[in-house]
């Protein structure tokens, strides 16, 4: 099975799809470095053109996975032959 090179790289309109966000919330990752991309643009300073690698969504999903809390051990009282009264 072959994969197109267009298949490896989402754009952030279809990662919002995917997401069922906006798009500027996806851009907001990548300006804030949660989601790696790789900007096309013609020059630097213009507008960006911002292509994701599917291999970093990836990334992106299992760092945001919600993993289950370890389960906490309950401390034993010490047993004491002395009763208490208060």
């Amino acid at each position: 099975m072959s994969v197109a090179a267009s298949d490896l790289f989402l754009t952030p309109p279809q990662v919002a799809k995917r997401y069922g966000v906006s798009e500027e919330k996806v851009i907001g990752w990548v300006r804030r470095g949660e989601l790696r991309a790789i900007n096309l643009a013609a020059r630097r300073t213009g507008r960006p053109r911002w292509k994701i690698a599917y291999a970093d969504l990836v990334a992106f999903e299992s760092a945001r996975a919600a993993v289950p809390a370890p389960p906490t051990t309950r401390r034993r009282r010490k047993s004491s032959d002395v009763t208490e009264y208060f």
